[in-house]
């Protein structure tokens, strides 16, 4: 029963996560357009966004870091060892999930220098910048849906394609953006 627990609270953990960096990506998005229209409303704009931003980082996005990271360590303990080295799909998750922690702390990082006004990112760049949970989304869900029935290394492997057509398609989107 306390598996069941702990993998009801992993889920909506790391929903939550997703949720969070996919709201404050398009924050970053609209922060940045705010700074670069510099017009009467950039103040106002500008310091509405770096309180909805610091917001959805310390109130939402970090704690579900937090629940997903103690609940899933408290599953793969609760398995045991022999369950973890049985199962190499865990552990290129886990590479996938440091990934995702790297991610959720350059985004802090983000919203100092978008407070000062000195981040290099256009808000092409955040567009493309707020792409990447998505991709890493599309990894996780899927090594932990197929687990062993099929190579990691080909899902993984099959993800990267995946993420190279969303890439394409990404460029493609702003091609015809800017022709329009």
């Amino acid at each position: 029963m306390l598996i069941l627990l702990l993998k009801t609270v992993h889920i909506i953990g790391f929903v939550a996560w997703f949720a969070a960096m996919f709201y404050l990506g398009r924050l970053f998005v609209y922060h940045k357009e705010a700074l670069e229209a510099n017009d009467d409303r950039t103040g106002i704009l500008t310091a509405q966004y770096k309180l909805m931003e610091w917001r959805v980082y310390k109130i939402i996005m970090t704690p579900a870091m937090i629940l997903t990271w103690v609940c899933g360590t408290w599953m793969v303990v609760s398995y045991g060892m022999d369950w973890f080295k049985l199962n190499p799909w865990m552990h290129i998750k886990l590479l996938f999930l440091l990934i995702l922690s790297g991610y959720h702390g350059y985004s802090k990082g983000i919203i100092k220098k978008l407070e000062n006004n000195a981040v290099k990112f256009t808000s092409m760049g955040f567009r493309y910048f707020n792409e990447v949970p998505t991709l890493l989304l599309l990894v996780i869900v899927a090594l932990a849906v197929f687990r062993n029935q099929t190579s990691p290394v080909y899902l993984t492997m099959v993800m990267c394609g995946t993420m190279a057509l969303i890439i394409f398609f990404t460029l493609l989107y702003k091609k015809i953006r800017s022709q329009s």
